[in-house]
């Protein structure tokens, strides 16, 4: 048949890409159309995402697919990151630009308001880790900070439905990422409404819930007349961008549900597995896992993990004084430094923000009497080794949590062309990994909509294709386990998973 077009818009928390999916009905490929970086802006009160220059990028994209492929392209979704949303007031009003994650306005909220409803009671109505970044903390900050803005928003839309309320003109809360907020109840399937109360936020302001794959209708008038692109619906793919790169995991159709746990490994790695239901177990609080939606209202049973923002941050660093680095150069240095050698606490609290990562590090080791890296190439191996080291920590807690043995380990995202980060991985956790597909979280904006579209007919239909069209690269455990690496990691971090 001839090739469908599908648009995906994949917005992350540095950059921001715009792909084309083409299905000819056997395999998928996919084309890049426009890449961008974006970053959050401080301002004199808070730490905020420039909306403009998102948009504006978004349609950049879509003008480049219009001249590609015209009349050709079926539909287009936007996935992003979680947590982060918009409020809008009467008349549609956009009442601000919306906040950035890391903006220090939520630090301590929680604890206060655990004095009003325990943690516990959270964890029981929502499933979801405390991590300080969480929706539910913003929104705490701005009621405990007095905010107008509570007071008179009318609509919440996370940031990939604010996106698809400019394309469309409809408003949404698509499911996989209201499921992000720590403020979804995933047991009733609906707004935590009775525990927001109990905290003194507003519940009306939630637009109707949507599944992925929901088509949300045609572009707006004015917004086809400037891109060029007449008659394309806007499909909701599992806008959370964790939640599309999992659909995109080429898992064998003959390994049970859960004997293979994935990694979404990018600035952040999200680790954990598909699971049916929720686990509101004690067990699972108090390792702070998360309860997150997946497709076909599956859970991803998962723990947030720093991830590449360690090595994004020294690269940072470096390149101002003038050493620029290119992603390769860094893992080849890594790999040519002592292993194991010194460990970060990869989610400790001093590594979140940006700041001179290589002198923080350096920090670190020298407090917990630790052999201090000195090279560049140390440092990177410093944060490889402590990143495979965490997720040892999140593969023995999450086959306690499911009683199943995981066998293999599914490497997807950015991460993927890591190798160095990607064998260290293995050689920790003593599994065989499958890395890849790299744009797996583009992949699986893509299937979703092809789904929407009655081109697939069913999620292990998108595995398939996801399987049989993309490279896919495999590691085996090398060398001696690191066990004894292991115990120091934990010794020096005192970090439970």
């Amino acid at each position: 048949m001839a090739e469908k077009v599908y648009l995906a818009v994949d917005l992350g928390a540095s950059g921001g890409r715009v792909f084309a999916g083409l299905f000819d009905g056997q395999s998928l490929r996919l084309q890049e159309l426009h890449r961008f970086e974006h970053s959050a802006i401080a301002m004199a009160d808070g730490l905020y995402w420039n909306l403009l220059h998102l948009w504006q990028q978004i349609g950049n994209g879509l003008r480049v697919a219009a001249g590609e492929f015209g009349s050709r392209v079926r539909s287009v979704g936007v996935d992003t990151w979680g947590v982060d949303f918009a409020l809008l007031g009467r008349g549609d009003v956009l009442l601000e630009n919306p906040h950035s994650y890391r903006d220090p306005r939520a630090t301590g909220v929680m604890d206060r308001a655990a004095q009003r409803v325990s943690r516990a009671e959270i964890f029981g109505h929502t499933g979801v880790q405390f991590l300080g970044i969480n929706t539910l903390d913003q929104l705490l900050a701005m009621r405990e900070q007095n905010s107008p803005l509570l007071d008179v928003a009318e609509t919440f839309l996370m940031m990939p439905d604010l996106f698809h309320w400019l394309l469309t003109g409809q408003k949404s809360n698509e499911f996989t990422n209201a499921t992000t907020t720590q403020m979804f109840d995933p047991a009733r399937h609906g707004w935590a409404t009775a525990m927001l109360e109990k905290l003194g936020l507003p519940t009306t302001m939630f637009p109707p819930l949507v599944e992925p794959g929901t088509r949300l209708g045609p572009l707006r008038k004015q917004v086809a007349r400037d891109v060029g692109l007449a008659g394309v619906e806007v499909v909701a793919p599992a806008t959370h961008d964790t939640a599309s790169a999992v659909l995109a995991v080429p898992a064998s159709p003959q390994a049970g549900a859960i004997d293979w746990c994935y990694i979404s490994s990018g600035t952040w790695s999200l680790m954990g597995v598909e699971m049916p239901q929720p686990v509101l177990t004690p067990a699972c609080l108090a390792h702070n896992f998360t309860n997150e939606g997946g497709v076909g209202r599956t859970i991803r049973l998962l723990k947030n993990i720093t991830g590449l923002w360690l090595v994004q941050e020294c690269r940072r660093v470096w390149v101002q004084a003038g050493r620029e680095y290119h992603w390769e150069t860094l893992s080849k240095l890594a790999g040519e430094a002592k292993p194991y050698a010194s460990f970060i606490d990869p989610d400790a609290a001093q590594f979140q923000a940006p700041c001179d990562m290589p002198e923080m590090i350096r920090t670190y080791c020298r407090e917990t009497k630790q052999l201090v890296p000195s090279e560049d190439g140390a440092i990177i191996r410093t944060c490889l080794d402590s990143i495979a080291m965490r997720y040892r920590q999140v593969l023995i807690a999450l086959e306690e949590l499911t009683g199943h043995a995981i066998n293999t380990i599914h490497i997807v995202g950015g991460g993927a062309h890591n190798r160095e980060l990607c064998q260290t991985t293995v050689d920790v956790c003593r599994r065989a990994a499958v890395a890849g597909p790299v744009e797996a979280t583009v992949i699986g904006n893509v299937l979703m909509q092809a789904i929407a579209d009655g081109q697939l007919g069913s999620i292990a239909e998108a595995r398939e294709l996801a399987r049989r069209s993309f490279p896919v690269e495999r590691y085996e455990p090398r060398g001696e386990p690191a066990d004894a690496a292991f115990a120091r990691f934990v010794d020096v971090t005192k970090r439970q998973a």
